[in-house]
């Protein structure tokens, strides 16, 4: 079977959409005769900017809370370039918060 890997990326909350769009577009959320598969939670963001930053959101300097998304989606591992330029892309902060894991998605033999 082929291996998968797992994004999580946080994003603001307006843009979650268009960054589900894009990286289902690269390929992230295809699992079987399934695509555009991800999970999705709110929360919120919390970050300074430093100086040097040139932050989408925020002053440097100041503590910023900001509504954000939590998008999880599966992805074969082979995809993980195009899936993070997508990610880059089309995320609106100048240094996104993400990470990238190995799953296993896999089902036991049949008995």
């Amino acid at each position: 079977m082929e291996e998968f890997d797992c994004l999580v990326v946080y994003v603001p909350t307006a843009d979650a959409d268009a960054l589900r769009t894009a990286i289902a577009s690269a390929g992230a959320g295809r699992l079987g005769n399934y695509a555009g598969c991800s999970f999705s939670v709110e929360g919120t963001g919390r970050f300074a900017p430093l100086d040097g930053a040139q932050p989408a959101i925020g002053t440097v300097g100041e503590q910023v809370q900001v509504p954000e998304t939590r998008i999880e989606a599966i992805y074969p591992r082979g995809g993980r370039n195009a899936i993070v330029r997508a990610l880059l892309a089309a995320h609106p902060y100048e240094t996104p918060a993400f990470m990238t894991f190995p799953v296993d998605v896999s089902r036991p033999p049949e008995a």
